[in-house]
């Protein structure tokens, strides 16, 4: 599918990461999500319902990094795709891409930012079961 809606370069604080100091003070992390699903019907009638609102969407990712904290970026992103996954009803989102972004990273030279991205699909949490 190549529709897509895209959120991008969301930034919240967070308590993530393996180390204490990770942990105990907040730290940013940015978050993009990329949700494919069919927008035709969305642009045809300009109607809300015909289509994913975004803030929803948003206020997911924004829950899951400022909620429990978790030791890897992995475990944010497995999760905010979980999550979109089976946020969107029957229009539904097919395909999920999430990066993950920790720009604070403690690493004992410069970097701009560790990142992973994951691609999961409606398909893959049917056969997985993952949330």
């Amino acid at each position: 599918m190549s529709d897509r809606i895209v959120l991008r370069a969301m930034i919240f604080e967070g308590r993530h990461g393996v180390l204490p100091e990770e942990k105990a003070t907040p730290q940013p992390f940015e978050v993009d999500v990329e949700l494919a699903l069919d927008l035709r019907l969305a642009g045809e009638s300009d109607d809300l319902a015909a289509t994913v609102d975004y803030r929803e969407a948003f206020e997911i990712a924004r829950a899951v990094v400022e909620g429990p904290t978790r030791e890897l970026i992995e475990a944010l992103a497995e999760s905010i795709a979980a999550r979109l996954l089976g946020a969107f009803g029957p229009q539904g989102v097919g395909e999920v891409v999430v990066r993950v972004r920790k720009p604070a990273v403690l690493l004992p030279g410069p970097l701009e930012a560790a990142e992973v991205e994951i691609r999961r699909s409606a398909a893959d949490r049917s056969r997985s079961g993952f949330s």
